[in-house]
């Protein structure tokens, strides 16, 4: 008999997913949450919107790209969730949104149930940790469209901001400083680059320079910035503008908040680099530039701000890096370094010049 289990999709397993995943979700759950996980749309209270009369909704989608074949080809599925929700709170703080919920799409060529759970748990896991809701998301089994083991990932998040404390990037001059919060390896971006340079390894194996296995070194979790973000306000830094270092790295993404009359430099070596960077760069006989252009290169967020704040910005990320773990993955945070500077733009130069 035809059904459609024979036909690649298992109603069943769709099922005994929501059960595994449905006590994650609900764990993030406020009381401003009136609908989540089973209604055909998520509920969530606006009253707290209503506090300020200043209020913007800040709202972005992204994916976590080909790093998903790598944690299929490794079988974890515990930190690849982490990776989308801090990759999305990361691009709405950049405008100094803070998260209010966040919704998940996951599509596979065959559903298995404990896969997708451990992926929702990492997921809320990481929605708990900056406060935000899981409100709801959506499971597809797409037999044809993906290939076997493949899967993909996809979140939408909504953040809230005060028109008064928006960051755009508008009021950036000559003579700011930039502070770049460090990464902890390529987060969510330049993975097929680097499964090219690295096809054949070994990924249980740690190359020498790296201290962690291949592929340990290559799925640490994006990071979160919202802690040293809060830092960095409660410590009153002037903060004129912020770059998420995603796909483009630097030169693509540093550009998209500078005024048309303003150029930056980046000082090379300002910063370690996680030596996962150096590794693929021998390997694959790759040239700096594009490296630059490919990877975030060490640096995951950039922040702008006057020359005067930086000794103050610097010891409070410091401070937000040295915070306890244990209070989930968005709380160590990152360190930083004073990396750069923004100068007067020549028409017809370079809008991010690495030096």
């Amino acid at each position: 008999m035809t059904t459609y289990r024979s036909a690649g999709v298992d109603i069943d397993a769709g099922e005994r997913a929501v059960e595994l995943m449905k006590a994650a979700v609900q764990s993030t759950y406020g009381p401003e949450v009136l609908a989540g996980i089973g209604a055909f749309g998520g509920l969530y209270d606006a009253v707290a919107l209503r506090r300020f009369d200043d209020t913007i909704l800040v709202a972005s989608t992204d994916g976590v790209g080909t790093k998903t074949i790598l944690a299929s080809q490794l079988g974890r599925f515990d930190t690849i969730g982490q990776d989308i929700v801090n990759h999305c709170v990361n691009d709405i703080l950049v405008q100094g949104a803070r998260p209010l919920l966040f919704m998940d799409y996951i599509a596979s060529a065959r559903l298995h149930a404990e896969q997708v759970a451990a992926v929702v748990q990492g997921i809320a896991g990481a929605c708990r940790a900056v406060g935000a809701a899981l409100l709801g998301g959506e499971t597809a089994e797409m037999p044809g469209v993906y290939a076997e083991g493949a899967f993909d990932l996809v979140g939408t998040i909504v953040g809230v901001v005060r028109r008064s404390q928006l960051i755009d990037g508008s009021r950036i001059q000559p003579g700011d400083a930039i502070v770049g919060l460090l990464s902890n390896g390529l987060h969510t971006n330049g993975y097929s680059l680097a499964r090219q340079v690295f096809a054949g390894w070994d990924w249980l194996g740690t190359p020498p320079g790296l201290d962690v296995p291949l592929g340990e070194a290559l799925l640490a979790p994006h990071t979160c910035y919202l802690p040293a973000f809060e830092a960095l306000r409660r410590a009153g830094i002037d903060i004129k503008g912020m770059a998420h270092i995603t796909g483009g790295g630097i030169p693509g993404n540093l550009p998209r908040i500078l005024p048309a009359d303003v150029a930056a430099s980046i000082a090379w070596g300002a910063w370690p680099a996680p030596a996962i960077f150096g590794l693929i760069r021998r390997a694959g006989g790759i040239d700096a530039g594009e490296m630059f252009r490919v990877f975030n290169m060490g640096l995951g967020m950039l922040v702008v701000m006057p020359a005067s704040h930086v000794a103050a910005a610097l010891a409070a990320a410091g401070l937000a890096a040295a915070g306890p773990a244990a209070a989930g993955p968005a709380a160590a945070g990152p360190a930083a370094f004073h990396v750069g500077a923004i100068m007067p733009w020549e028409p017809g130069g370079e809008r991010v010049r690495i030096v």
